[in-house]
């Protein structure tokens, strides 16, 4: 990877009965790190794999769980199958993908432990640009999976429905964007729906609209018209393309940069629960905000 560069994975799942939800994402070359951003003001090389971070969020209503703690390089290790972040780990062992965590939150020192699996329905090859020069580039792995969640802290055990997918880039995030709404739900057909707004106020943006079916086929389909949500608790706009006016079901996570919520709305012919997210980049690299990312965010050298 190159300097300053980045690669996530990332999940979201919603457990059946729908009181049990999750995201995690593993970070190489943190695209929300501060220590990684101020490494590259500072002019030297900067290593993707001394950033890396396992961030993982508990949606469960009264065991809700925040972490994302950054690791140095001697603190982490990659191989083809393996991603090892401090005492984390997520290992691809042909059929699934088992991630083992161990983490803790802060700064309330909540410990979250145990284990997830998660079996794609179908895998994907997919890829496409998000920016007009190919820099940055996003791709489905597993848009239809099954997850089973065993934690020890906090105490829960529960399966459901998950996805998969990957962002990689070549420079930082904030040389190609300022703003992006991305939304992914699933379809009574089993089929996923996911619309990418790339600079959604801009000439230059960019709109994807596409329909990625079980059977390993991905189609476009015409994007229906935007809908301009409330402005977030810190006052991040969003909108989200919708053959309705959306719903917000729950507001998952409000900080000053990103918001995560779930949304109900019409899309394609049917009501469906929409996993919906917002990134406003120069809120993200503001000094003030960056000065207030390592409460939330430590490092571990």
């Amino acid at each position: 990877m190159p300097s300053g560069g980045y690669l996530w994975w990332y999940i979201d799942a919603l457990s059946d009965d729908g009181t049990h939800g999750l995201s995690l994402i593993a970070f190489v070359g943190s695209v929300f790190s501060p220590y990684y951003a101020w490494a590259r003001r500072g002019g030297a090389a900067t290593r993707p794999d001394n950033h890396c971070a396992l961030n993982v969020a508990l949606y469960s209503r009264h065991a809700r769980r925040w972490s994302m703690t950054e690791r140095g390089e001697r603190h982490n290790h990659r191989e083809r199958a393996l991603f090892t972040i401090g005492p984390s780990q997520l290992h691809w062992n042909g059929s699934s993908l088992d991630i083992h965590i161990d983490e803790v939150g802060a700064p309330i020192p909540r410990r979250i432990r145990g284990r997830i699996r998660l079996f794609p329905e179908q895998l994907f090859g997919f890829s496409t640009a998000l920016d007009t020069n190919g820099r940055h580039r996003w791709g489905p792995l597993a848009p239809q999976a099954r997850v089973e969640v065993e934690l020890q802290h906090p105490a829960q055990r529960w399966s459901g429905s998950a996805y998969l997918d990957s962002n990689e880039g070549d420079e930082p995030v904030e040389r190609a964007f300022t703003e992006w709404d991305w939304s992914r739900a699933r379809l009574a057909d089993g089929s996923t729906a996911v619309l990418y707004d790339v600079e959604p106020e801009q000439d230059h943006g960019r709109l994807l609209a596409l329909r990625f079916h079980r059977d390993g086929q991905v189609t476009p389909f015409e994007a229906p018209p935007q809908h301009a949500l409330p402005r977030t608790a810190w006052r991040i706009a969003r909108r989200q393309r919708s053959d309705s006016p959306p719903q917000i079901i729950e507001q998952l996570e409000d900080t000053p940069f990103y918001q995560r919520a779930m949304l109900r709305h019409k899309l394609l012919g049917e009501t469906v629960t929409s996993f919906h997210e917002t990134l406003h980049v120069p809120r993200l690299v503001s000094p003030v905000v960056q000065a207030m990312l390592p409460w939330r965010m430590p490092r571990r050298g």
